[in-house]
């Protein structure tokens, strides 16, 4: 069989199964991006920087302005340090890739980002999946691990604050405790979370006062903050090691200085904006009241439909009524839980509320 005849084959597959994937433009109201706070489309910053990175950080591509937006990151969360990445994908895998090491010992939440799991397959630690947010299973893995006692070894939980396609939260206060019971290190994606929660929107770790009790945590600038972009926030150690020893940070192109002023003008911008935060909880709440069988309790809001082309159809009855809302099949989510995943936005008014609740009934019931 040719190259081609392999492709060929492996794609009619899919399409047998409802699992093709194409390109489709957006088209619509939206509610399918991850710009909460609805920035995406309004940022404008006027600007006579570089549009390109043309280097990487090591090289030439460390413009002052990035000293800049570390460091008001940094004080956003009240960390030590924070550390740009080109995205939230890179950085994730790039921060366990470096800070783990083959023979230490991983906890990872089953659903835990495709980013995450790349992570440690570079490393190839021993690896413990628990089952979704279920902390007793977390504390058998760790209690079993102890229990082996294996000197020099270190141990590791990695979770995300809000997970992308159930929009439900883990208790993070609770998984604190044991990492703190069973001498491991807790590291928090809060790709979902960065923007939406706490006072000056810094997040759900500081909203809580963990920050100190975390090893590291991961923001993306392409969800809520609607800039491109992500970044690492820990020690000024952890900074440092990773300057020093991340591949994905050493020998990727940085960011183009011109980005570095999106940042800070993103940043002035969303720690004033309580009422954005205040108006995607409210209208999250809003369309939760009105549908029946989504998951979660977050702005990510799932409806499962189990079937892929059920979950399609649906999805496209939608879309004709002018809502930009996208079916979600495996392997993004696990075989037998296809779904629409419906994102909510500040921005969104309460007559598009209303009208996406109106056409997911009549879909869904079709």
């Amino acid at each position: 069989m040719s190259l081609a005849a392999r492709w060929e084959t492996a794609l009619g597959q899919l399409r047998e199964q409802g699992r093709y994937r194409s390109l489709r433009a957006p088209a619509g109201i939206d509610f399918t991006s991850n710009d909460y706070l609805g920035y995406g489309a309004r940022l404008h910053c006027a600007s006579t920087l570089p549009i390109s990175g043309m280097a990487s950080r090591l090289l030439r591509g460390s413009h002052p302005i990035w000293d800049d937006v570390e460091s008001a990151l940094a004080g956003w969360h009240g960390a030590e340090a924070a550390l740009m990445m080109t995205n939230g994908y890179a950085a994730n895998e790039g921060l366990l890739a470096t800070v783990i090491d083959p023979g230490d010992w991983v906890a990872v939440d089953e659903l835990d980002h495709a980013c995450i799991l790349d992570g440690l397959r570079l490393v190839r630690p021993r690896k413990f999946c628990f089952r979704h947010n279920d902390l007793d299973h977390l504390e058998e893995g760790l209690k079993a691990e102890v229990e082996r006692d294996r000197a020099g070894r270190e141990r590791f939980v990695v979770t995300e604050s809000l997970f992308s396609m159930d929009g439900d939260r883990p208790d993070l206060y609770a998984m604190f405790e044991l990492c703190e019971k069973y001498g491991a290190h807790l590291i928090v994606d809060e790709a979902h979370a960065t923007g939406c929660y706490g006072e000056t929107g810094s997040g759900i770790v500081d909203e809580l006062g963990l920050r100190d009790r975390v090893l590291a945590t991961v923001h993306t600038g392409g969800k809520a903050l609607g800039v491109c972009g992500a970044y690492i926030c820990g020690s000024r150690l952890l900074k440092d090691w990773l300057v020093n020893r991340c591949r994905h940070m050493i020998f990727t192109t940085a960011l183009p200085p011109v980005v570095g002023e999106w940042w800070l003008a993103m940043l002035n911008r969303v720690q004033i904006d309580g009422e954005g935060r205040r108006r995607l909880h409210t209208n999250n709440a809003r369309f939760r009241r009105q549908i029946a069988g989504a998951i979660g309790t977050e702005f990510i809001v799932p409806v499962i439909l189990g079937d892929d082309e059920r979950a399609v159809r649906a999805a496209t009855r939608i879309q004709s009524r002018g809502f930009d809302v996208r079916a979600i099949r495996p392997p993004s989510v696990p075989a037998g839980t296809a779904r629409l995943r419906i994102s909510i936005h500040a921005d969104h008014t309460d007559h598009e509320i209303d009208g996406l609740a109106a056409a997911l009934r009549e879909a869904v019931a079709e």
